[in-house]
């Protein structure tokens, strides 16, 4: 039986990344104990020899004629990146992780999913919600962190497929689920590429407005480990669709622009949000982030 789920929360959140302090971070994930020099100090050989142990620490394989030596360069340009902005004190360091030789526009095209068309966006547009209108004198907590009180599932990796739409959709119903049962159960994505194909596109991009429409109309969505995420698009399995086995009755908007209202609803429950992750520093992150919000 599907267990009914009163509200969800849509936030669409920009993160941006602020500068200041990070040090003695190694630029190749954490595995050694100090950064490295700066790129234009160091000969071919050298970076060479810092791609090749890159290489087999990320078990990475060329075929293609030249590719090997491409990807050196793209993986030097990145490294030379790496070092200038290391060398500033920031809040969060850059370095050598699984990213490391693609270029910026690569990254972009392979890994990242909100390609949704901006004028399907506002079609269905919803008003702000005044339920989480911050009324005077309303006290609220300084910080709610949901991964302590059991409400938010593992990380995940939505691979080279478009759809953090549809993981943020998943991880908002997971959360909202865990508040009302008590039971964290992980959810399927896939279901989602797969079936929601309404105003959706699967690996192609999508919204979350939309999936949590899906999910009620549907009646609700299957489990992760019953419809495991592929990251591929394919066929709907209609077996699996039907399965609902966690279902919500609606979704509300956050005022935009209101940081009370923010912090009431954080404080209800996990949101959704979209992520501005396009940039470089966000393809070559490795730790100690702090951010912005900018809210939308």
């Amino acid at each position: 039986m599907a267990m009914s789920i009163t509200t969800i929360l849509l936030l669409l959140l920009l993160l941006f990344a602020s500068l200041s302090h990070a040090k003695h971070l190694s630029i190749i994930d954490n595995n050694n104990d100090k950064p490295t020099e700066n790129t234009n100090g160091r000969s071919d050989e050298e970076v060479m020899g810092i791609y090749r142990d890159w290489m087999a620490r990320h078990g990475k394989a060329y075929n293609g004629i030249g590719e090997r030596e491409r990807r050196f360069e793209v993986f030097k340009d990145n490294l030379r990146f790496i070092d200038q902005h290391n060398s500033v004190n920031r809040t969060y360091v850059v370095g050598l992780n699984r990213f490391a030789d693609l270029t910026n526009e690569e990254y972009r095209s392979m890994y990242l999913g909100a390609r949704t068309d901006a004028k399907r966006r506002f079609v269905k547009a919803r008003v702000a919600s005044r339920r989480y209108a911050v009324e005077e004198g309303e006290n609220l907590p300084e910080s709610v962190d949901w991964r302590e009180r059991g409400a938010v599932a593992p990380i995940k990796d939505q691979g080279r497929c478009g759809s953090c739409w549809a993981f943020s959709t998943v991880a908002a119903v997971e959360g909202v689920n865990q508040i009302a049962t008590g039971e964290l159960i992980e959810l399927s994505e896939q279901e989602l590429v797969d079936c929601d194909k309404k105003y959706n596109a699967g690996c192609n991009g999508g919204l979350m407005d939309y999936a949590f429409e899906f999910i009620m109309d549907n009646g609700g969505i299957d489990t992760e480990s019953d419809y495991p995420y592929l990251g591929l698009d394919a066929a709907c399995d209609p077996t699996r669709k039907n399965a609902k086995v966690v279902s919500i009755d609606g979704y509300e908007d956050v005022p935009p622009y209101n940081e009370k209202a923010l912090k009431k609803a954080v404080a209800h429950q996990p949101v959704s949000v979209a992520i501005e992750a396009s940039g470089r520093e966000f393809q070559l992150y490795l730790s100690v982030i702090r951010t912005h919000l900018l809210c939308v």
